[in-house]
């Protein structure tokens, strides 16, 4: 290093390489540092490779939190058009694949870039493969150890992320830091993350693995519609991933695999209009051709529409429209996007990140116990607690 840092930003993930860059902005000396060989690789492998790096109509209720009003500030002053500004100021191009859901048209390595450039063009310096083995105060600033040496800052900003996907390098670096310093930190699992079954189910998945289907799932006070996918081990695909973050073990989800139709009326129509059509046949009108015959098989049922009385429709209904399955469990952190929990921050400032009685320690992004939805919403959240620690810096 050239010079003593004014800030040294641990973690060089959405929420490290935003907040350096807006501290550079302003004139600080940053050193951005992480222990990875390269930075932003969980940005790399998000969306298939392809980032969902916003989405347009992020706001508070797109997020779990044990504090919820914390996210609003920092949502609040750093928007989704803010980041697309950034985007196409690059000339990134980018596509919108579901409503609000904005990805790279070719690949995720062009977030990486520009948020690389950024930090260049601020004057930040990055240093991967760089290992801290402590933190402490001193005075009005910090002492890290690390494999660079000792170093002296005004403030130290933890960006390290959660536990999910320790293959990409995940530890919970940033727990420890939070209670060697008197911060709480929540009970953490798995979120966003397919679910496991067992026994008769999850041969029954397997034998399906890779067969998508439109479905309503519920659990505890989660609802959405949106494609399941049947895996080797389980069921997964954005529903599954989206109530995940609902789920707790022993928990049930109830499956509406018409989406909302109902199966009782749309059966007794079809009874009446066409009664000498098999059920498989209006089966295998409204699901994948291999699903359909699944269903056919597992209920042992393929009569002709007009030899099915109010009682067997009923019967349909349950099973189509009330599939009620318990997994044995989630893949965890092997397959999990983020981690639910995390830093309280009933402890951490909304307005700067700063660690209440401690300023010069900062907690951003996922580490915090602010967790979003599928969709974007995690990205935009490190962008927003980003730029909002980078700005008070």
């Amino acid at each position: 290093m050239t010079s003593q840092p004014d800030v040294v930003v641990i973690g060089a993930g959405a929420a490290g390489l935003m907040c350096a860059l807006t501290a550079g902005y302003a004139g600080r000396r940053v050193l951005l540092i992480d222990h990875a060989n390269k930075a932003g690789k969980k940005i790399l492998m998000s969306g298939g490779g392809r980032c969902n790096f916003t989405n347009m109509a992020t706001g508070p209720g797109n997020f779990f939190s044990g504090n919820p009003h914390f996210c609003i500030s920092a949502l609040k002053r750093y928007r989704p058009e803010h980041f697309v500004e950034l985007v196409e100021r690059h000339g990134v191009e980018y596509v919108e694949k579901a409503p609000g859901q904005l990805f790279c048209a070719d690949s995720a390595k062009d977030i990486v870039r520009l948020l690389l450039t950024e930090c260049e063009w601020a004057g930040v310096e990055v240093s991967l493969k760089t290992r801290v083995d402590s933190i402490e105060r001193r005075g009005e600033g910090m002492r890290l150890e690390t494999s660079l040496g000792r170093i002296d800052t005004g403030a130290v900003v933890i960006a390290t992320g959660g536990l999910s996907i320790p293959s990409m390098g995940a530890t919970g670096f940033g727990y420890d830091i939070a209670r060697q310093f008197g911060l709480a930190v929540t009970d953490t699992r798995a979120a966003l993350v397919p679910f496991t079954l067992t026994s008769q189910w999850k041969e029954r998945a397997a034998a399906l693995s890779g067969v998508s289907c439109e479905v309503a799932v519920k659990c505890r006070d989660g609802a959405y519609r949106e494609p399941m996918l049947f895996t080797h081990r389980g069921l997964s695909g954005p529903a599954m991933l989206q109530i995940s973050s609902y789920w707790q073990a022993g928990d049930e989800l109830e499956i509406d695999l018409l989406a909302g139709k109902n199966a009782f009326e749309a059966l007794a129509q079809a009874r009446r209009e066409t009664p000498k059509r098999r059920l498989s046949t209006w089966l295998g009108e409204r699901f994948p051709k291999r699903f359909a015959q699944a269903l056919s098989e597992w209920y042992g049922e393929d009569a002709a529409l007009a030899e099915l009385s109010n009682a067997r429709l009923e019967d349909w209904q349950a099973r189509l429209n009330h599939w009620s399955i318990k997994p044995a469990g989630t893949e965890g952190w092997r397959t999990a996007e983020v981690t639910m929990g995390g830093v309280d921050t009933r402890g951490v400032s909304s307005k700067d990140f700063a660690v209440n009685g401690l300023p010069q320690l900062r907690f951003i992004g996922e580490v915090l116990d602010v967790t979003g939805e599928l969709g974007g919403y995690n990205f935009q959240w490190a962008w927003a607690s980003g730029v909002a620690c980078g700005q008070s810096l």
